[in-house]
């Protein structure tokens, strides 16, 4: 399927993206937008790392690479550089990189296994025991360690110490947990609390309060990951 055309494709847009490409240009390309002499610079130079990196038979490819880069920086620069939109850019690049690919290569998509993905329960099983692990999963664990919560010593109900970087940490300690169990890995369960109970309880400044609080919440988000896990193993499809 040719998939080393694909991964040169992605390697060329980091290489123009991430190193060809400096904060000064990103700097004047956010203030003049379109009339950034940088901006199309930039397009060229990543239209020429494809045709450097993937060869010259794929000039054409490389001249839409370069044009869609121009487009999609030049809209992106009007725009507040935020997180959020700096992945939905890297992801539109990634799209347009791969629809080139799958255009230069013929692929043929294979609809009929998408159709029977989308109606297979057990994908469906997954996506629901994923999506219950993130916001749902953090709100429950939130709200069986409230009571503890009002009891700390300068501590509000809701605060933190980085915005929303606590209910970002339990949703990847739960998805690590979950796939952990799928698996098998019952040692990388242990070694993962470990490993955290050491950043975080390792403080000889902190209240014993406020470790008891951080280690309930942290043994329940982590029997709300393994019972996750355990029900998908176990309910017959």
């Amino acid at each position: 399927m040719q998939f080393d055309l694909l991964l040169k494709l992605v390697a060329a847009h980091l290489l123009s993206d991430f190193f060809f490409q400096s904060s000064g240009w990103v700097r004047s390309r956010n203030r003049l937008h379109f009339r950034a002499w940088q901006l199309y610079l930039h397009g060229l130079i990543t239209g020429l790392t494809v045709v450097v990196v993937c060869g010259p038979g794929l000039w054409f490819v490389g001249m839409i690479i370069a044009l869609s880069h121009i487009f999609l920086d030049g809209i992106k620069s009007f725009l507040k550089q935020t997180t959020a939109v700096f992945v939905a850019d890297q992801l539109m690049h990634l799209m347009i990189l791969t629809l080139c690919w799958s255009v230069f290569t013929r692929l043929a998509w294979d609809f009929p296994l998408i159709i029977r993905l989308y109606g297979d329960p057990q994908v469906w099983l997954y996506v629901t025991a994923l999506l219950f692990l993130t916001a749902p999963s953090g709100m429950l664990v939130a709200m069986l360690t409230d009571r503890w919560r009002k009891q700390l010593p300068g501590l509000k109900a809701g605060s933190s110490s980085l915005d929303k970087a606590g209910m970002l940490i339990g949703i990847i300690e739960r998805f690590l947990i979950f796939y952990f169990v799928l698996n098998g890995k019952f040692e990388a369960i242990g070694l993962l609390i470990a490993a955290k109970s050491l950043l975080r309880f390792n403080e000889k400044e902190r209240p014993e309060e406020k470790t008891e609080y951080l280690l309930v919440g942290t043994l329940i988000s982590v029997a709300l990951a393994a019972a996750t896990a355990v029900l998908v193993l176990k309910i017959p499809l």
